[in-house]
């Protein structure tokens, strides 16, 4: 039986990139199941990716693959230095305008002034 790596490597060949990487050694550490835990992500997602048949935004998950495992962080002009996976949730939050909380209103105005949303929502 392979290993989620193993099984990386056996689809992504040479052109594995090293967040796929990072990605399978943690789901060998734990489980699929775990590592999707820590993602906020379903474990089917994690097994698409790790066999190269994820249809969706490959540049998202990296994203947050980077900021959970990697400690990848960014500098947030409102909040200051943060983990790549939480600015990626304040951008998701920061979509649609919401009033009953005070910071909710200032993420949705520096999100929308952020390059990394509208970089983001150009992929």
């Amino acid at each position: 039986m392979s290993g989620p790596l193993d099984i990386a490597r056996a689809a992504w060949g040479e052109a594995l990139p090293d967040w796929i990487e990072t990605l399978a050694i943690e789901c060998g550490k734990a489980s699929q199941n775990r590592v999707a835990t820590k993602l906020e992500r379903s474990p089917t997602v994690i097994s698409q990716v790790l066999r190269r048949k994820y249809p969706g935004n490959l540049a998202a998950l990296e994203e947050r693959v980077r900021g959970v495992f990697e400690a990848a962080v960014i500098l947030c002009p409102a909040l200051g230095t943060m983990p790549s996976h939480v600015c990626q949730d304040w951008r998701a939050k920061g979509r649609d305008f919401q009033t009953g909380n005070p910071l909710r209103v200032r993420m949705y105005r520096a999100c929308h002034g952020c390059p990394r949303m509208k970089k983001a929502e150009e992929a």
